[in-house]
């Protein structure tokens, strides 16, 4: 799928620009490897240095900017003489290990043309799920940015698992953005917007804004593109602007070519509204961030506490678990059908809950120690699905 617009050919909707995207001060952009990269894997440095030489305007504005770049796996392939984008893990992993290298190499070489310092930040989810290791993140970017460094994320395919398989940088940046409290976010791909069907097809027709969800019923959405270097794709990309205007940040969808355009406030692309409420970070982050290591089977009553009066979790309250977790880790909280109601970060290891459960928290200390007169689930690390 091509663009089928140029910037030129649309730089006001009734002479008007968007404002949200003018007035943004603090933006991520996130851009695929298809975009950055020749179909048989290696960096297009012409694709990268005309990135680069945007958001170089952008800092040069006294604007702050995290880039949120994919690429690592299809950067590697032709150091390794890989002809396509591997199956198996450990060679996607071996590739990133090369490639990373050969991004954050090109990334800051041609940032310091515009005098600009780039730092290099590779991300897991425990890096945004797990309260200690959030607010590692959280600092590093924001120091990077207090020295007017530029942040390049990406996820850490060298040791990521699940995330290779079935992850892709779309989601990461929607949580970055998140993360610092972004202004905006800019997705930047080889398709110019979100169009109602195929947009080589005559019949579809560009979707300027999305205001809703009933802006996008009917839409069909497709899944990766052809170059076959990323793992992404439309279904990814709507997902992510979901996550961050569900936090209160608009988000612009459309072609690398375009970046300046968007980032001018020119009506390129598509424009997702935000929700007019931010929801607090943590939970936020424990919604949309994390996938659960177990589950814990509630009776009704403690459906109604959890769900109906925002109580804490307690032992009292489960009749079963199921997983391997340890103590910190996500697991869903899900009722008497099984099915999800909340989701939390659990305080015990699941090897200790079987002996707890149905017992009150006295009885728990009283027979085991103090210790053990603790909630499951406390609420302030609980959210309703």
């Amino acid at each position: 799928m091509g663009t089928r617009r140029g910037a030129a050919a649309v730089t006001t909707q009734n002479g008007r620009v968007r404002e949200a995207v003018t007035a943004a001060r603090r933006v991520v952009v996130k851009i695929g490897s298809s975009s950055l990269t020749t179909p048989s894997g290696g960096l297009a440095a012409e694709r990268v240095d005309a990135l680069v030489d945007t958001l170089g305007a952008l800092a040069a504005d006294g604007r702050e900017v995290v880039l949120v770049s994919s690429g690592a796996i299809a950067a590697g392939l032709a150091p390794l003489g890989l002809s396509r984008r591997p199956r198996d893990l450990a060679t996607q992993q071996a590739a990133a290990s090369v490639g990373q290298g050969q991004l954050i190499g090109r990334y800051a070489a041609s940032f310091a043309r515009h005098g600009l310092t780039v730092g290099q930040v590779l991300l897991t989810v425990d890096d945004v799920t797990r309260r200690a290791h959030y607010r590692n993140a959280y600092r590093t970017l924001r120091k990077l940015l207090d020295l007017r460094a530029v942040p390049i994320v990406n996820e850490n395919d060298t040791v990521a698992t699940e995330e290779i398989r079935f992850g892709d940088n779309d989601r990461l940046a929607a949580l970055v953005a998140a993360l610092v409290h972004a202004d905006l976010l800019v997705l930047l791909s080889d398709v110019d917007a979100l169009w109602t069907g195929d947009p080589a097809r005559p019949e579809s027709t560009r979707i300027a804004e999305v205001r809703g969800e009933e802006d996008l019923a009917g839409v069909v959405i497709g899944g990766a593109g052809r170059s076959g270097v990323g793992t992404g794709g439309m279904v990814t990309k709507v997902e992510a602007a979901r996550i961050a205007t569900g936090f209160g940040i608009p988000v612009v969808l459309t072609a690398a070519p375009l970046a300046g355009a968007a980032l001018a406030g020119e009506p390129v692309g598509t424009f997702f509204h935000p929700r007019r409420q931010r929801p607090a970070a943590r939970l936020f982050w424990l919604a949309h961030a994390t996938s659960p290591r177990g589950r814990l089977h509630l009776d009704p009553g403690a459906v109604a506490a959890v769900v109906g009066r925002r109580k804490s979790l307690l032992p009292a309250g489960i009749t079963a678990v199921d997983g391997a977790f340890t103590a910190g880790d996500p697991v869903d909280l899900v009722d008497a059908q099984g099915a999800p109601v909340a989701r939390g970060l659990v305080n015990y290891d699941a090897v200790e809950l079987p002996g707890l459960l149905g017992r009150s928290t006295s009885e728990l200390a009283a027979a085991l120690g103090p210790a053990y007169e603790r909630e499951v689930v406390h609420r302030d690390d609980l959210v309703l699905l």
